[in-house]
């Protein structure tokens, strides 16, 4: 009999929770993953998938119950199962100082990797990842992309015969995600076995074998054609024949029978309810399509949550106290910042009109970190002209920084304090006081469902709750401009669902949305979008503008990641090729 290359074995894992309470991260959990597979690990915010990474690495002791690696037991044969797998976490720990080489002869010195070996081990792992050119350049001048493939080079020094990795593409964006997957297909077909975690349905498109884990407990496995199978007939494209897609995707999320509605390339994907059918109605043009993954996914969570729908977020809730009139908001012209003999940013202009939801996109490195940091006032440009609701944002007050929300890329409130502590801070901040500060701390908790959690720490919360904590902070003191850096990142389907009901509400009610995101799905949200690479405004338009400038006469229509990737690789080549 075949020993497989993980099991799980009636294990429980409980973590204390403050307040006395003791969260059961997996409970029971018996699973067995074969062989030269790849697997998907497939989750919501809390579901236990890292948790489940950290006791298959041996980092974690199981409660009850027992982790094996190929036979070996995690607790009691540590130097076998280090042996035998490679790792990475979500937030692999390069050491930014220290060139591409120097955290490669970090890691081989930590993982006893013979100096004989090295060299040809270094150079096999560069090609692999495409870094050999970067071989002397800093962690910290990496792309995110890049250091991803650093990362992943790391946990492959040792030839892993079980590799984890815990949601490696999260924060990539699409032609790094398409590199990363490359190399994953390499290592499946060379014999390695890799269980995965991740946040983008489409990828667990492309596994062997599919693992959902709800509360700590195994909710479904199987392989992408059983999990697709069960929805045949409950899903279509419906395209608006007014030509407004926004309008028609948030009316029919609220139209009886509908499960699910999400805007794609262009047009609404709808899944249905069991039983219910299409009910076209005057203006929408229905058109059967293949169930995805995703839409199995979303259906069977929601079999477990009747409670959740997108209509959930009340209209009215985070009205903005002033409206601005028409016309343009933000104005950037001929925008640069450097860093040293560094251009980040190359002379960028756009507009940005009231109530606009506005996309800023681009690859790792393309500047727009760069460019969202100068529009939000964190970083002075080095020349141009830049105004945000009338104020210069090079020496903008405090009246002007007032009329600006912002969420960062990666959580950024105070994680030893409670949610009531951080929403309290915030508040104060803002210069909230008095009748009007209560008040928006009861709406803050009411809105976002904080209340139950009000006495935790903000750095115990899920995924999904930590990003609610974070838009409710931006939003106490009801601003006119809500600036948004991946806010999505890392999160779970239900829960992108929910932040983007949100927003077009805000949208709705007068607030001006700027956003920048690397699931190019959420790209079709935005009114319009610009598209960077290399510092530079590469496309300018709505979403189905853009998508066009990538039609090819005869083909499919593209979807916008499709576009991206060939708009950016494009002209990254031709770039080259000028050098």
């Amino acid at each position: 009999m075949a020993v497989s290359a993980l099991t799980f074995d009636g294990v429980e894992k409980r973590f204390p929770a403050g307040g006395g309470r003791i969260v059961e991260a997996l409970g029971g959990l018996s699973l067995a993953i074969g062989t030269g597979v790849i697997t998907a690990l497939l989750g919501p915010d809390g579901a236990g998938k890292t948790t489940l990474m950290r006791l298959a690495a041996g980092l974690l002791r199981p409660d009850a119950g027992k982790v094996a690696v190929f036979g070996h037991d995690t607790m009691l044969e540590p130097g076998a199962v280090a042996e035998t797998i490679g790792y990475m976490p979500q937030r692999f720990g390069l050491y930014e100082e220290l060139t591409v080489r120097q955290n490669l002869d970090l890691y081989a010195d930590l993982q006893g990797l013979a100096p004989a070996v090295r060299r040809a081990r270094f150079d096999d792992l560069l090609a692999l990842t495409a870094l050999g050119p970067f071989w002397s350049r800093r962690a910290s001048a990496l792309s995110g992309g890049m250091k991803q493939k650093l990362g992943l080079a790391c946990a492959l020094l040792r030839t892993p015969r079980l590799l984890l990795l815990d949601e490696p593409t999260v924060g990539v964006d699409p032609i790094s995600r398409r590199e990363l997957w490359a190399i994953i297909d390499r290592l499946a077909r060379e014999g390695t076995t890799v269980l995965m975690s991740t946040a983008y349905l489409d990828e667990a498109e492309r596994c062997h074998d599919l693992i959902v884990l709800d509360e700590g407990r195994l909710l479904g496995r199987g392989d992408p054609v059983s999990f697709r199978t069960p929805l045949a007939g409950r899903t279509f494209l419906v395209r608006d024949t007014k030509g407004e897609p926004r309008r028609l995707q948030q009316e029919l999320a609220h139209r009886p029978g509908v499960v699910d509605a999400q805007l794609h390339g262009g047009e609404i994907r709808v899944l249905l309810a069991d039983g219910a059918s299409p009910g076209s109605q005057q203006g929408e043009a229905w058109d059967a399509v293949q169930p995805r993954v995703e839409d199995a996914f979303v259906a069977l969570l929601l079999s477990r949550r009747t409670h959740w729908r997108q209509d959930t977020v009340r209209s009215g809730s985070a009205s903005t106290g002033v409206r601005l009139s028409p016309g343009v908001l933000i104005t950037a012209r001929n925008l640069r910042r450097s860093f040293g003999s560094f251009e980040a940013v190359k002379g960028i202009s756009f507009d940005v009109s009231r109530s606009e939801v506005f996309g800023l996109l681009g690859a790792n490195g393309a500047g727009k970190t760069t460019a969202f940091r100068m529009l939000c006032g964190l970083l002075p440009p080095t020349s141009g002209e830049l105004s945000v609701a009338g104020a210069n944002m090079s020496h903008a007050g405090r009246a002007a920084r007032q009329r600006i929300g912002y969420v960062s890329q990666r959580f950024a409130l105070y994680g030893d304090l409670s949610v009531a502590q951080n929403l309290r801070f915030f508040a104060g901040a803002y210069g909230l006081r008095g009748a009007q500060l209560a008040a928006r701390l009861r709406w803050a908790e009411e809105e976002f469902g904080l209340g139950p959690y009000r006495a935790s720490n903000a750095g115990t919360l899920s995924v999904g709750h930590k990003q609610r904590l974070a838009l409710a902070c931006a939003l106490l003191h009801e601003p006119q401009i809500l600036f948004l850096d991946e806010p999505t990142s890392g999160v779970d389907p239900l829960v992108r669902r929910e932040f983007w009901a949100r927003i077009n509400t805000l949208a709705h009610e007068g607030v001006t949305i700027m956003v920048t995101t690397h699931f190019m799905e959420e790209a079709e949200y935005c009114d319009r979008l610009v598209l960077m690479s290399q510092g530079e405004v590469l496309a300018a338009g709505t979403p189905s503008e853009v998508r066009a400038l990538a039609r090819v006469s005869g083909g499919p229509e593209p979807t916008m990641e499709d576009a991206f990737i060939a708009l950016v690789a494009g002209h990254e080549q031709s770039t080259r090729r000028a050098s």
